[in-house]
């Protein structure tokens, strides 16, 4: 299968399979749809490869059912690849249905969602020490770093120290500058056209 060369190979004393298998953080952005559909697609190729995969779903609604996640569930215990859990901070909700009250901008004053946020984020951190999953899907996570839930500064230090080869998936809109300087990876999805411009509403199949 084709690896693809890199234009540049830096000077930092690395092999080549070294530099290949360093843990990566990548970032998904954008107002553009699939910024999700693509870090679950990521997700499935480390399924294939036999990976632990954790993924933790921030912000939206705990009762939203995509298909990605009953794919990956039926998937993680089939037991022909990894193993995946599946978390959920939010709580009957989503960045969606919630704007800002006058005056607030577009940050939520919702101290409950922002501790349930805090303690997903925690897990993770615990998770990231103790090394339970090669591949980490942050889901919605900018947002919680957008309103202040989370500290940004906190997140790219935790994730520059974290052990061993473990990647991470961020995804949402308007991640912040500091996130996406530290990231290897990161994707601004563009959008030029959508469904809804013309009124038309998400169906099955398509957005879950």
């Amino acid at each position: 299968m084709p690896q693809g060369k890199p234009p540049v190979v830096p000077d930092d004393g690395l092999t080549t399979r070294q530099r290949r298998n360093r843990p990566l953080v990548l970032v998904h952005t954008g107002t553009g749809k699939g910024k999700s559909t693509a870090a679950f697609g990521l997700a499935l190729r480390a399924w294939n490869q036999g990976w632990p995969v954790g993924v933790f779903q921030f912000v939206k609604s705990a009762k939203w059912r995509v298909g990605e996640e009953h794919a990956l569930k039926v998937l993680g215990a089939s037991g022909e690849g990894g193993t995946v859990a599946w978390h959920k901070m939010g709580e009957g909700w989503s960045w969606i249905q919630r704007p800002a009250a006058e005056g607030e901008g577009d940050t939520p004053d919702d101290t409950a969602n922002a501790a349930r946020a805090r303690e997903g984020w925690e897990q993770v951190r615990r998770d990231l020490a103790a090394r339970t999953y090669r591949l980490y899907v942050l889901d919605e996570f900018t947002y919680a770093l957008r309103w202040g839930w989370i500290d940004t500064d906190e997140v790219v230090s935790v994730l520059r120290e974290r052990p061993g080869s473990q990647h991470v998936v961020i995804t949402g809109r308007d991640a912040p500058p500091a996130l996406c300087a530290y990231a290897d990876l990161v994707t601004d999805m563009t959008k030029v056209r959508h469904p809804m411009d013309t009124g038309q509403k998400g169906q099955k199949g398509i957005e879950w």
